[in-house]
């Protein structure tokens, strides 16, 4: 009898500590990507430096850095970067889990030519993406 509840005990025990919460998953997969596909360019003048799970406001913070021509706020204001952001966020699949949980996802675009500069800044929240 005990060589059956032991082993179904430690299975038991075994399967709830592998059990991670969504934020624990949000944050260690910011993590993996930030530090296996990080700087990576993603398209063209526009590389990705981190991605960011801020567990307090479960945010996912996006940070970039533009080059050559998108390195320009005053260009960037004459395109609508944030409704552009706005339908792939909502046309995108990967994303589902923490959309449906309500997360808050947020956009910063940093100059390459003046490190540092802010360049662009948007959040977008579950009323603007539901």
């Amino acid at each position: 009898m005990k060589r059956i509840i032991f082993p179904l005990l430690l299975s038991a025990l075994v399967l709830t500590a592998c059990q991670e919460s969504l934020e624990e998953r949000c944050a260690r997969e910011a993590k993996e990507f930030t530090e296996k596909q990080c700087p990576s360019q993603i398209a063209a003048n526009m590389v990705i430096d981190s991605l960011v799970f801020e567990p307090a406001s479960h945010t996912l913070k996006y940070c970039y850095t533009l080059e050559s021509v998108l390195d320009n706020a005053e260009q960037l204001q004459q395109h609508d970067l944030r409704a552009m952001l706005l339908k792939e966020l909502r046309n995108t699949t990967q994303m589902k889990l923490y959309k449906d949980a309500g997360y808050t996802f947020r956009y910063v675009y940093y100059s390459k030519a003046h490190p540092g500069q802010m360049l662009f800044e948007t959040t977008l929240k579950e009323k603007d993406y539901q």
